[in-house]
């Protein structure tokens, strides 16, 4: 029904309402993080009302993407309810359309939708995030550096001679060889602490780590500061970028490569995977969104329902979302696999809308 007349008027007010809510949401969202930016930015040394606009601009893709199932919840309960207040609906069901065949406009819409959202606007994301990152840890300072730390940052161990160091920070960059507010605490054969290095920055060299304005403390002895200092490290680039960076800050077709190198190096890969195929099933997660919709939209029109029915979709999608989210937090921890962690609350919603559908319209 897609390629017809009416398949191609369902689709094509689909994309109209999906595109003026996510232009709606991003207009929102932007206003909402600028300000909240600004509240928390002002005063810092580099910041700068052009600054904190580029960094909401750099942070809005992946603010977007969190918002991707409930705007294709939203857009579709939206045309669904529009159609059948002006009767379209009761005109094609007339005609002998079903509503497998008059929904197949709005899955296919859908479903390119979670296409879309999968190969343009999480390598977007991906992108903006690393630049949001760079540029806020780029106005100087502790303040906002933590800022950045909206997610927390592994520790590392790394083992150089009789020198076993602890690695830590509040926030990276580039890819995991810049690290913002680094710890480097030092200890000996016996496992006593020897020596605590504090840094404003530390970059990993060719075999060492190039620490910037260091505060080094020594058990029993006043601290001392120093511009910069050197520790020695058999860690490689590749290994620490595996190790310290972040899902999020990886695109969609990098994903794949990223778990077969952090394999290479035995590095967990279970956040990464789970955060490739969350990707992979977003198409289907949005078709499950859009049959959800439809359970409501489709029977509030038809029997006068009250607007509970609707608060009801409103809700049954949050709550898909929320354990969509969870589970994806199971598999990122190793509790669950990563592929039942994000296929199976997927398929379960898809099954359930398809069979609450079957329910009202074919008895």
């Amino acid at each position: 029904m897609i390629f017809n007349t009416l398949g191609r008027y369902f689709f094509m007010r689909y994309v109209v309402t999906t595109f003026w809510f996510f232009l709606g949401v991003a207009a929102i969202t932007f206003l909402v993080d600028f300000s909240e930016t600004a509240g928390r930015m002002t005063g810092l040394p580099g910041y700068t009302v052009t600054g904190g606009l580029l960094l909401t601009a750099s942070r809005l893709p992946l603010i977007l993407q969190q918002t991707v199932p409930f705007i294709a919840l939203f857009a579709g309960m939206t045309v669904l309810i529009g159609l059948n207040r002006r009767y379209e609906l009761v005109v094609t069901r007339s005609a002998g359309i079903s509503v497998w065949q008059f929904m197949t406009p709005f899955a296919v819409g859908a479903f390119l939708l979670g296409l879309m959202t999968m190969t343009v606007l999480n390598p977007l994301a991906a992108w903006g995030q690393r630049q949001a990152l760079q540029l806020e840890s780029g106005w100087k300072g502790e303040k906002a550096a933590s800022a950045n730390n909206s997610q927390s940052v592994p520790w590392i161990r790394q083992i150089s001679g009789d020198d076993d160091v602890i690695i830590g920070a509040k926030s990276i960059l580039e890819n995991g060889t810049l690290l913002a507010n680094a710890v480097f605490v030092h200890f000996d054969s016996g496992g006593r602490v020897t020596l605590r290095q504090d840094a404003a920055s530390a970059k990993l060299e060719d075999g060492y780590w190039q620490l910037n304005d260091v505060n080094e403390r020594r058990p029993g002895e006043v601290a001392t500061r120093k511009d910069n200092a050197q520790v020695s490290t058999n860690l490689t680039r590749d290994f620490v970028r595996e190790r310290l960076t972040q899902p999020e800050t990886i695109g969609f077709f990098d994903l794949s490569k990223r778990i077969e190198i952090a394999k290479s190096y035995g590095v967990p890969t279970k956040a990464l995977e789970t955060q490739f195929h969350a990707l992979l099933a977003q198409p289907l997660l949005l078709v499950a969104m859009t049959l959800i919709a439809a359970t409501v939209s489709l029977k509030f029109s038809r029997f006068n329902q009250s607007r509970s029915v609707i608060l009801g979709g409103i809700l049954s999608g949050f709550v898909l979302y929320v354990v969509t989210v969870l589970v994806k937090a199971f598999g990122s921890s190793g509790v669950v696999p990563p592929f039942v962690a994000t296929w199976i609350p997927v398929v379960v919603a898809l099954a359930l809308g398809a069979t609450i559908l079957l329910h009202q319209e074919d008895g």
